[in-house]
């Protein structure tokens, strides 16, 4: 499958070119030494040609005598999104062959961005030190090719292209070897639902790429009913999973894409046509859409969705904060409960900041496995004004609390990079778009503050970072505090014992459900597969609750205070063998 688009080196030393371009009538491949080669066209709008051209060939397709585009299907480019397409040998000798990947429970995730660790060489320096801390999986921040040196990824035009930025394919490869040295997985994020503002040209030559009619905050929607876009988007996830062994994908914001059946289509095809090892498939929905997480054993399915309301709860409960959609979280200790017994939050119910209109299908019957958690990610921290972490907006004691709570609970947990060892370093949305774009991009930031009690006033706006600043980028990179050493050893031994304890009895656990302490705290209990139970108390609150103790040892914290006080802005966990 990922083989039906782009070029691809042959077994006789030749390279097979396919380009879908149903809108053109005659097209070559034109090299950067300016020689052409005609591509046969298929009925269907495929356009083929096997020709005598190696590993580092720069080349683009030629559509018009005024128009050569980039390869959609690119394997990597010279000079960004609108320069030469260059043939990729994916050869490349894996030290560590015999790895089969992890178990999903295991799963330990730690999102990061290429750009700000430095790159694919930059995130290798690094996976020692992760490894030591206990996490399991890295999640890289989209990595397809973008405009200019610095993006979020979000913007990628050239899906199969890693971003020159950050290193090389070889060098991509080198580090997921490494990783898999370690007993690291790495995850992708990838982007399937639109294609960035600059350099995508695909309406020059497949107009049926996408919807005339349907519209998404990015540009028309993409039509996932034509055959070559299914093969195109499938495509793509088997050849990270496949060429580069990427250990899974999450799929960034699939609310975005209209038709279900075929992210059930894109899981049966992983998982018919990946490799055999163990792959995790991960969505991002806003919808709280259970259905894709709800397919029979026999069936493909997703491991798992970002749970969202789990952060907003906890945010809330640690910030105080009401504006956007935290709005929905007034009773931001009920809530969390019901996330910690059921895994959303709104099952259903009618959202205040989504008009009244009802948010959400049921999911208490889901495994605890099913949801990724986390207090901050690159949404919830990059998407604030000026980026702040939680570090500068949360009380410390209430923080760590809240981590206990993190890295205790039998849920997936995700750790944003940086978070580990306490940084105050904001992390800002940051692009580097040509100047017209660039200063639309500005604006389009700034305005979407309007409505913020803080940003009511234009001047103020005007001190929201400018994306299109290179310091912008530059200050997004996370410095070490004083206390970093501290940080790291709290979130060692915390990931050593949900190794230890959590971990052997999270398959097959049940709720034994969730509840409120007062207006700030929460107590919830799992009986985990062997028979124990585990039991969780957090109170972000200054002010001491009642509450009951958990049966067994305690594992973090302290003694219930007077045999059923627990103080403000802790936590403690007990285990029950």
């Amino acid at each position: 499958m990922s083989e039906k688009f782009g070029a691809v080196m042959q077994s006789d030393g030749k390279t097979k070119f396919t380009f879908w371009a149903p809108d053109a009538t005659a097209v070559s491949v034109e090299t950067e030494e300016g020689r052409r080669y005609a591509m046969q066209r298929r009925a269907d709008g495929v356009f083929e040609a096997t020709v005598e051209i190696w590993a580092g060939a720069k080349y683009k397709y030629r559509i018009s005598e005024d128009l050569a585009v980039p390869d959609p299907a690119s394997r990597a480019q010279d000079g960004g999104v609108h320069g030469w397409s260059v043939v990729v040998d994916p050869a490349y000798d894996w030290r560590h062959s015999s790895w089969r990947g992890r178990p999903w429970q295991e799963t330990v995730v730690y999102e990061l961005h290429p750009g700000a660790l430095g790159g694919f060489a930059g995130i290798e320096a690094q996976l020692e030190r992760l490894a030591s801390l206990g996490v399991t999986a890295i999640e890289l921040m989209p990595i397809g090719e973008f405009p200019g040196r610095h993006n979020w990824g979000y913007d990628g035009v050239l899906i199969y292209a890693p971003a020159g930025a950050y290193g090389t394919p070889t060098e991509l490869r080198r580090m997921i070897d490494s990783a898999h040295g370690f007993g690291i997985q790495v995850f992708l994020d990838v982007v399937y639902n639109h294609f960035g503002p600059d350099g995508n040209y695909l309406n020059a030559y497949a107009k049926a790429f996408f919807h005339q009619d349907r519209h998404t905050p990015w540009g028309n929607a993409i039509d996932f009913s034509q055959p070559h876009v299914q093969d195109f988007f499938i495509g793509n996830a088997l050849y990270w999973l496949n060429e580069y062994r990427f250990d899974g994908l999450r799929l960034d914001a699939v609310h975005a894409i209209e038709d279900e059946d075929f992210l059930l289509q894109m899981a049966a095809a992983i998982r018919d046509g990946g490799p055999e090892r163990a792959v995790h498939l991960v969505l991002e929905n806003e919808h709280n859409d259970s259905r894709p997480l709800r397919t029979g054993p026999a069936e493909p399915k997703y491991d798992a969705q970002w749970a969202d309301d789990w952060h907003h709860g906890v945010h809330v409960l640690l910030t105080g904060e009401s504006e956007g959609y935290y709005e929905d979280f007034h009773d931001a200790a009920g809530l969390l409960a019901r996330c910690l017994a059921e895994g959303f939050a709104y099952q259903g119910e009618p959202s205040a900041h989504a008009g009244g209109q009802a948010r959400g299908t049921p999911s208490a019957g889901l495994p605890s496995t099913a949801f990724v958690i986390c207090l901050q990610n690159h949404d919830q921290v990059g998407n604030r004004a000026m980026g702040e972490r939680l570090t500068v907006l949360a009380d410390k004691d209430a923080l760590r609390a809240a981590v206990v709570l993190l890295l205790m609970t039998p849920q997936i947990p995700l750790i944003f990079f940086g978070e580990e060892f306490g940084t105050a370093t904001p992390f800002l949305f940051f692009t580097d778009h040509n100047a017209e774009l660039g200063k639309l991009v500005t604006q389009g930031r700034r305005k979407e503050f309007a409505k913020f009690a803080a940003f009511t006033d234009p001047a103020t706006r005007e001190k929201i970072p400018d994306p299109n600043d290179p310091a912008t980028f530059a200050a997004s990179v996370p410095v070490r505090p004083a206390d970093a050493d501290d940080w790291e050893t709290f979130y060692t031994r915390l990931l050593m014992l949900r190794r230890e304890h959590v971990v052997p009895g999270i398959l097959g656990c049940q709720s034994m459900g969730a509840k409120t302490l007062g207006k700030s705290a929460v107590r919830a209990a799992w009986r985990m597969n062997g028979g124990g139970i585990l039991t969780i108390a957090a109170n972000f609150g200054a002010a001491a609750v009642a509450c009951e103790a958990g049966p067994g040892e305690i594992l973090v914290g302290e003694n219930l205070a007077d045999g059923g006080i627990l103080k403000g802005r802790t936590a403690v966990v007990w285990q029950e063998k």
